[in-house]
C-alpha cells in the first residue's frame, strides 16, 4: 500500500472522464464515463474511438443541424442512441430540452486535505487506487463519519463524482451552509456493476478493505454512508442492501437499474456473470433489507434507467426519499442532484 498527497482539487477529480464546470458543453465527458452504464461500451469504441468523443466520422453521422444540439447535451447521447441504448424518442427529448435542469451553480469552500495512494486488493486480485479526503477544516485522523463512493462505469476512483474531485465535494455549500463535516472514500472497482465476477469482487474489496483502511483514519467508526451515480448509484444501494448493519444512510443519483437480466445482457454482457447472479444482486428483489437505512433516490424522468428505478421507488421501505423529475442520464442531472444528496447524507450520518 502505498500513501501520498492527493493533487489539487481543482483537477476536479474527474481523471479525464468526467467533465468539469466549464459548461455543459462537456457533457458528453460525462457520458463517457457515467454514461458508459447505459451502453456498457469498452474503454474504445469501434474504429478505436473514445467514448464521448466528438470525431470527424461522428460529426458527419449526426449532420450540421445536430452539432448545436451535442453542444448542448454531449456526444455521449448521440453514441448511445447510435447503440440502441436510448431510444430515438429520448433522443429527441434531449435536443428539445428534456435534459435541461435549473438550478444555481455548485458553490465551494476551500477545500480540505486528501490522500491517494494505491493498495493491493485480495478481493480484486490487483492493485488498486483510492482517495480519502476530509472536509475543510479538519486534518487526518479526525473522527468523522464516512461516505463511500461507488463510481460510475469507465470510471475510477478519481472520476467517481461528476464535475467535482471528493475535497470539493465535501466543501459544498449548500443554500448557502456548509454539509455537516464528513470524510469521503473512493476507490477503483472496475466494470463489473460492483457485484463479484470470477477472480474480482469489488464489494468485498470496498467491505474487507477499503473501509478498513478508512478506520485506520478514524473514519467510519461511528457512522458510514453510501453514494454514486449511475452504475455507482447501483452499487451504493446494493452495498447497503447487503450490509445494512454497516451502512446507516445510501444517496443515489441515476442509479443502473435493469429489470431483467435479458435486458441487462443484452446492454452489457460483461455486467453479470449469470441470471444467478443477477438475481443475488438485484436492487429491486433487496430493497426491503433497507428498512432502517435513510435512502434518497435520484432519477431523471427521460433516463433510460427510469422505468427500473419505478420499480425500485415502489418497494423502497416507508421514509425513503425520491427525486423523480425532468432530467437525463447526463451531466445536468447529475450535477444538480450532488448537492442535495450529500446534504442529505450529511444530516443522517452527522444528526
Amino acid at each position: 500500500m502505498s500513501e501520498g498527497p492527493s493533487a489539487s482539487a481543482g483537477r476536479a477529480g474527474n481523471g479525464g472522464a468526467g467533465p468539469d464546470l466549464a459548461g455543459a458543453g462537456r457533457a458528453g465527458a460525462n457520458l463517457a464515463g457515467a454514461g458508459r452504464a447505459e451502453a456498457g461500451q469498452a474503454e474504445a469504441g469501434p474504429g478505436g474511438e473514445r467514448p464521448g468523443r466528438l470525431t470527424r466520422r461522428r460529426v458527419l453521422g449526426v449532420g450540421v443541424g445536430g452539432l448545436a444540439a451535442v453542444a448542448a447535451v454531449g456526444a455521449g447521447a448521440i453514441e448511445l442512441a447510435a447503440r440502441g441504448v436510448l431510444p430515438g424518442r429520448q433522443l429527441v427529448e434531449r435536443l428539445d430540452g428534456a435534459c435541461s435542469v435549473a438550478g444555481p451553480p455548485p458553490v465551494f469552500s476551500a477545500p480540505g486535505p486528501s490522500v491517494s495512494g494505491t493498495f493491493y486488493s485480495r478481493a480484486r486480485q490487483r492493485e488498486v487506487g483510492y482517495m480519502i479526503a476530509w472536509p475543510p477544516g479538519h486534518q487526518p485522523g479526525a473522527p468523522l463519519p464516512l461516505v463511500v463512493v461507488l463510481h460510475p462505469f469507465g470510471a475510477d476512483h478519481l472520476s467517481a463524482l461528476t464535475g467535482m474531485s471528493p475535497p470539493q465535494a465535501l466543501a459544498l455549500r449548500v443554500g448557502g451552509r456548509p454539509l455537516p463535516p464528513m470524510a469521503m472514500a473512493a476507490a477503483d472497482g472496475g466494470p463489473g456493476y460492483w457485484n463479484p465476477h470470477p477472480g474480482d469482487n469489488p464489494m468485498a474489496m470496498v467491505i474487507d478493505e477499503l473501509i478498513p483502511l478508512c478506520r485506520r483514519h478514524g473514519l467510519g467508526r461511528r457512522a458510514i454512508g453510501t453514494f454514486g451515480i449511475s452504475m455507482g448509484g447501483y452499487g451504493a444501494l446494493l452495498l447497503a442492501e447487503k450490509h445494512p448493519g454497516l451502512i446507516s444512510a445510501v444517496a443515489a443519483i441515476g442509479p443502473a437499474i435493469w429489470t431483467s437480466y435479458g435486458q441487462a445482457s443484452a446492454v452489457n454482457p460483461g455486467a453479470y456473470v449469470s441470471a444467478a447472479a443477477f438475481a443475488d444482486a438485484d436492487a429491486v428483489t433487496h430493497a426491503h433489507t433497507l428498512d432502517g437505512v435513510a435512502v434518497r433516490v435520484a432519477c431523471g424522468l427521460s433516463d433510460p434507467f427510469y422505468p427500473g428505478v419505478q420499480a425500485l421507488t415502489r418497494v423502497l421501505p416507508p421514509g425513503a426519499v425520491t427525486d423523480l423529475s425532468q432530467g437525463c442520464h447526463s451531466y445536468p442531472f447529475f450535477i444538480a442532484q450532488e448537492p442535495p444528496s450529500l446534504a442529505f447524507l450529511g444530516r443522517h450520518l452527522t444528526g
